[in-house]
């Protein structure tokens, strides 16, 4: 299943293609109540 959602990635460390884990959060901006917890999959190489 692939949904896009605005997601809080507080460290920076998610990359477009990621799976990750997120949890509904209080409101963070206008369109943002969602914050990464976890990521499951990367899509990047490491370079």
């Amino acid at each position: 299943m692939r949904t896009k959602f605005k997601a809080h990635d507080e460290d920076n460390k998610c990359h477009e293609g990621d799976k990750v884990k997120i949890i509904e959060t209080r409101p963070l901006s206008k369109d943002k109540h969602w914050k990464v917890i976890d990521i499951l999959e990367s899509s990047h190489s490491g370079e």
